[in-house]
This record gives structure tokens, C-alpha cells and sequence, in this order.
């Protein structure tokens, strides 16, 4: 996805975010329902991604599809969508899928404490693509057409005892709706938006020398006080910085090094 649909679905996951704190796997599964309304329907999904159409217009027809179906958040996500422009109406699609899997790995990693209820999604995940991979006759019967969805999904679940609430309702979609991809493919694609989940929760940080004990400590005390959680810590000596750190939280770098500044200071000179 790029250009305009990534924008797009950029805005529509700064919406979303706003919705995670408490957040259930019940708007996931309304989400995924609407993705398959929309999947079923290309008519409607052109309609709803049409350019020239008006985009209070769009939002009313999607008022007129579920509402009272949905919740009122899966509702204004949809509306969301509809109202901003894509590149072509797969793109629409895909973002939806998003933001489902989004409010999965929201869910868990509320569960906490830290990244656990985040890795034992990933865990249950990695299980499913490992029982699948080794196995021929699962891998064809979980993409036999004329199997029912019920049937796909039931032979799913019985493939990773055990599994947890948020990755039966991943493996579900992925195998009920993969959407042109093999089930295994996309539970990778999503585990992938488990793993960027995971990383708002882990601080790489590189220094030019080894941190002692005190200073890491301070420095664990300062970040889990700027972002709001208990971070991972993960530091790598990086003799080419010179001096200072660099931390890197997700998409966010905290930097302070002499290389830094020194990049900067010519920068300035030099204009």
C-alpha cells in the first residue's frame, strides 16, 4: 500500500488508537464481519471508494449498512474509511483487514503484564504456521473451496491446542478469508503486526560505551516514565557514535550523540 491509501490508512489507525485502551475482540470480529460484506460485493465496494462520489454520502450508505448492527466505534472507523480516498478499492479492503488485526494485537497486549499477552499471541501464531507448514493434508484442506467456512475454521482451531482468545479470532479470518493469500500467509502478515506492536514496548538503545548498572537503571526509570510503560531495554555498543546515546521506541528516536551533533553543526555551516 502506498501514496494516498497510505495516508489513508495512516489517519484511520490514529483514529483507531484512540479506541484501544479498552478495546474487546468484538470489534475486531465486527470489523472482519464488514470486510466480508464488502469482499462479497464489489459493486458496493466501488461505490464506497468512488472519488467522485461525496464523502458524506459514502457515510451514509455505510450508516444504512450496519447501523445498529455494529458497535458505534466499528461504525465511525468505517465511515472513516469511506470518507478518505484510496488508490483502488483493494487498497480499502487491506486497510480494514488492518485494523482488525490491530485491535486483536491491542487486546492483547493489554492483557500485559508488559509484552507477555503481545508474545503469546505471536507464540500461539508462530504454532499455527509451524503445525501447517509440516503438514500436506492440512495445509489442502485448509484451502479446499468447497469446504464450508465452518469446517475450515473448526479443523483450525483443533491444530494448536491451547490456543488464546486473540489468535483463534486471527486464525479464524485467515483461514475463513484469506483474501487471495494462503492462510499461512496471512497469519505471517499478521503476525507481523504483532511484532510492530511489540516494538512500542522494546528501547534499542546504542551507546559508544557499555552502560554501568546505575545508568541503566536511570536510564530504564527515565524512559518508562516518558512513554508510560516498562519498556524492554536492549543496549548495543556502537563505538561510532562517539559519544552519548541513541534510544529508538518503535518509530521514535530520542538522539543525543556527538555524531549526531556534529552532522548537524555542518549542516548548518554549510548553508
Amino acid at each position: 500500500m502506498a501514496g494516498i491509501s497510505s495516508e489513508s490508512l495512516a489517519a484511520a489507525q490514529e483514529k483507531l488508537e484512540t479506541m484501544l485502551p479498552g478495546a474487546r475482540l468484538s470489534l475486531a470480529e465486527e470489523l472482519f464481519g464488514i470486510l466480508g460484506l464488502l469482499d462479497s460485493d464489489a459493486g458496493l465496494l466501488r461505490a464506497l471508494t468512488d472519488p467522485a462520489r461525496e464523502a458524506s454520502a459514502k457515510a451514509a450508505l455505510v450508516s444504512k449498512l450496519v447501523g445498529g448492527k455494529v458497535s458505534t466505534d466499528a461504525e465511525q472507523l468505517v465511515a472513516s474509511l469511506v470518507e478518505s480516498r484510496w488508490r483502488n478499492p483493494r487498497d480499502m479492503g487491506d486497510a480494514l483487514e488492518t485494523l482488525g488485526a490491530t485491535v486483536v494485537s491491542a487486546v492483547a497486549e493489554n492483557k500485559g503484564p508488559g509484552l507477555s499477552g503481545l508474545e503469546d499471541l505471536e507464540s500461539d501464531l508462530f504454532r499455527f504456521n509451524q503445525v501447517v507448514a509440516a503438514n500436506h493434508e492440512v495445509q489442502r484442506a485448509l484451502q479446499e473451496r468447497q469446504a464450508s467456512a465452518e469446517a475450515r475454521s473448526a479443523l483450525a482451531m483443533k491444530l494448536v491446542p491451547g490456543m488464546g482468545a486473540e489468535a483463534k479470532v486471527l486464525v479464524k479470518q485467515a483461514v475463513t478469508a484469506p483474501r487471495g493469500l494462503r492462510p499461512s500467509a496471512l497469519v505471517t502478515r499478521f503476525m507481523e503486526l504483532v511484532a510492530g506492536r511489540q516494538q512500542r514496548w522494546i528501547a534499542e538503545v546504542q551507546s559508544s560505551r557499555p552502560l554501568t548498572q546505575e545508568q541503566q537503571k536511570r536510564l530504564q526509570s527515565s524512559l518508562n516514565g516518558l512513554y508510560g510503560r516498562e519498556l524492554k531495554i536492549n543496549v548495543n555498543v556502537d563505538p561510532t557514535i562517539l559519544g552519548g546515546i541513541r534510544v529508538t521506541v518503535g518509530d521514535e528516536v530520542v538522539d543525543s550523540t556527538v555524531t549526531t551533533r556534529l552532522t548537524e553543526l555542518r549542516r548548518k555551516l554549510a548553508v
